[in-house]
């Protein structure tokens, strides 16, 4: 089962590049409130025109190879991609510890977190290549809460993807200001988000209305993504091939839905 699905992965993976692409990447840096953001920019130059833009936000350990593999990943896909950089220029956490103690500053302060995500947006949007009319953000642990909570803050999204994010917010009366249609990939065996918060969430955007979907992977733990989570279930955080590879191409589908 295994060997199958990295093979799918493989097949997606070196199958969603043209023949002919220019893959361009760099340093892209913004500001916000006097803080520099250093993100990082992937797109085809050798398509032309304005396309979607795909702003993909960082887990707890900040802006990491997995994110920038995103990001190309997507450019290959025919997007302009932005990882973007919640915490800084400069700020990498170094283990588990510091980046707890790193993504819980925007947990705490929500108006914070929804204000960064808006200005790498808004540098997203600045993009000659981007059409500002369509716009999604996706991602990964504390990103994926990060997604929904931009989502929550009105931003102008036509979509918004969590991969085995965070769901709750200490806020649920903001869903009612969502304009983006929402796609959540959630690990069914999750230790880190309790049936509590799934609930919580369900009724969140039943009670707004929302436009969501909510996809759940058998055995899937957090982080299921992340190939660096390793293959220990005991810690509750574990990579999972056969569910990186159904939301990514979940992911997709709900693209072909949202720009259709």
């Amino acid at each position: 089962m295994r060997r199958a699905a990295l093979l799918v992965w493989l097949t997606l993976l070196l199958g969603s590049t043209p023949v002919h692409a220019k893959l361009i990447t760099q340093t892209l840096e913004y500001e916000h409130a006097g803080l520099v953001c250093e993100g990082y920019l992937a797109y085809d130059d050798a398509l032309t025109g304005r396309r979607p833009g795909i702003l993909v936000i960082h887990q707890w350990m900040g802006v990491t190879d997995n994110e920038r593999r995103r990001a190309e990943m997507l450019a290959g896909l025919g997007y302009v991609a932005l990882a973007a950089d919640v915490y800084g220029k400069g700020v990498r956490p170094a283990d588990s510890g510091a980046a707890a103690q790193e993504a819980g500053k925007y947990y705490a302060d929500r108006a914070l977190f929804r204000a960064r995500l808006l200005a790498a947006l808004e540098a997203l949007q600045r993009q000659a290549t981007v059409d500002p009319a369509r716009l999604v953000a996706i991602g990964y642990c504390f990103g994926g809460g990060g997604a929904l909570e931009l989502a929550r803050a009105g931003a102008p999204l036509l979509g918004a993807v969590s991969f085995h994010g965070n769901l709750g917010t200490p806020n649920p009366a903001d869903a009612q200001a969502i304009r983006a249609k929402l796609l959540v990939c959630h690990g069914a065996a999750d230790p880190f988000v309790k049936a509590e918060e799934l609930q919580a969430f369900v009724a969140e955007m039943e009670a707004a209305k929302v436009d969501y979907q909510l996809v759940m992977y058998a055995g899937a733990l957090h982080g299921f993504t992340q190939r660096s989570a390793g293959a220990d279930p005991s810690t509750g955080v574990a990579y999972n091939a056969a569910a990186d590879v159904r939301s990514w191409a979940q992911m997709q589908a709900f693209f072909a839905e949202i720009f259709d």
